[in-house]
């Protein structure tokens, strides 16, 4: 059987793992955007597409699959609600840049219609395999896609995953398998500590705020707003904070599914308390300092975040708490350099920080995790072409027969 990389084969972003086998399964579908988005590589003949997560870089270019064909489709309910809402908001965008959409709003509609949600450990029959869908530990609704065929082999694409405890998730299920297809995002770093990180995070915070500065968090609409607003809830924080951009709305459906969160309650108490900023007037308010800003776009690409950075004031910090991918503002702020806010460079002189909130597992939870998961054969995707190359090496002196595919390339497995 072969294992043909549409996307995310030495570079980070626009998943796209198709299996081809007696029937043909796609596992995510995304893109990747930077300074222009990238799409995967044509996925033709699909007879099932199984979507790991919401996030746009697995989800963002799924409505291309329904131009031509109408392909059955698999994930969590959590995640087809997060999708609609992050694919809805992308093809807006791209109408805002004066740019031509890859698809259109009835492919999407279509993909929406095809849509079959299912819990984690739910048994999906399709032809001669058997697919489940097993907590990933990453965002609400996350799922590690196990395939099973009759003759008892199997096959586990993890999509993006975290091994240990978040605020709001427990670890990734760890699934044991034949054939592995692992997310490599950081197969050569170390996450720092978390619960020291997560202190050192909301002191710095609480410092910005009582010095009468904005603390600016620019955050992933799905996914780490709501870490971030539970983090600063168990500290205490949340009275002076507002909550802005796609956030709102990503909460609010997060929220819907307690049982695809492990600490709820903390959620729910961190929502009764933060203002939710609906009008202009509600911005302005947010400004006057002494108070927390949680808003997108996580990486400084849109939203809200690049107009506040505009008008903090000179006791105010940003507060960056995820991945900053190349060519992004984020990245450049990073690098201290000029960011663009409307077609224009703008030079930050607000002091920033990085606080490494990764959902992602990172190099000693991925070794762990294929040494439980205990296949015989390790595809390595997702993952910058040096990390994943390096960890590739590691993999085959470990004793298991590995990959680090580049897109468009086939690899032949025996399933």
């Amino acid at each position: 059987m072969d294992i043909r990389i549409l996307g995310a084969g030495q570079e980070v972003g626009r998943s796209g793992i198709l299996m081809k086998g007696s029937k043909n399964i796609l596992m995510d579908y995304g893109i990747k955007i930077e300074e222009k988005t990238e799409y995967p590589l044509r996925a033709d003949n699909v007879d099932a597409f199984v979507l790991s997560h919401a996030h746009l870089d697995h989800s963002g270019f799924s409505p291309a699959l329904y131009h031509n064909g109408v392909p059955a489709a698999f994930g969590t309910e959590p995640t087809i609600k997060m999708a609609r809402l992050l694919i809805e908001d992308s093809i807006e965008l791209t109408k805002r840049k004066h740019l031509h959409p890859k698809f259109k709003k009835r492919e999407l509609r279509a993909f929406m219609n095809s849509y079959v949600p299912h819990k984690y450990n739910e048994p999906i029959e399709f032809g001669e395999y058997s697919i489940s869908l097993h907590d990933a530990g990453h965002i609400v609704g996350s799922a590690i896609t196990r395939i099973e065929n009759r003759g008892g082999r199997r096959l586990v694409y993890t999509g993006d995953f975290k091994l240990s405890k978040q605020t709001l998730h427990n670890g990734a299920d760890v699934v044991e398998s034949d054939i592995l297809i692992t997310e490599s995002t950081y197969a050569v770093k170390e996450h720092p500590d978390r619960e020291n990180l997560v202190k050192l995070f909301a002191d710095n915070v609480k410092e910005i705020v009582d010095d009468g500065g904005v603390a600016l968090i620019p955050v992933f609409a799905v996914g780490r707003s709501q870490e971030v607003l539970a983090i600063l809830e168990n500290n205490k924080l949340t009275n002076n904070t507002y909550l802005d951009g796609m956030a709102r709305e990503a909460t609010q459906i997060a929220m819907q599914y307690p049982n695809f969160i492990s600490n709820i309650d903390i959620l729910k108490r961190a929502m009764g308390r933060v203002a939710t900023v609906a009008k202009e007037r509600d911005r302005e308010d947010a400004l006057q300092g002494g108070s927390i800003i949680v808003t997108t776009a996580g990486m400084l690409s849109g939203g809200p975040a690049l107009n506040y950075i505009k008008k903090l004031n000179d006791r105010s910090m940003i507060f960056l708490t995820g991945y900053q991918a190349e060519k992004t503002n984020g990245r450049k702020l990073l690098n201290n350099e000029p960011i663009i806010i409307d077609s224009e460079k703008f030079f930050v002189r607000t002091p920033f920080a990085f606080y490494d909130l990764s959902a992602h597992a990172g190099k000693s939870d991925l070794q762990d995790y294929v040494k439980r998961s205990s296949p015989e054969t390790v595809i390595c995707v997702h993952g910058e072409a040096e990390g994943t190359l390096e960890f590739k090496d590691w993999l085959e002196i470990e004793g298991f027969e590995a990959y680090a595919p580049k897109i468009g390339d086939n690899v032949n497995v025996k399933f």
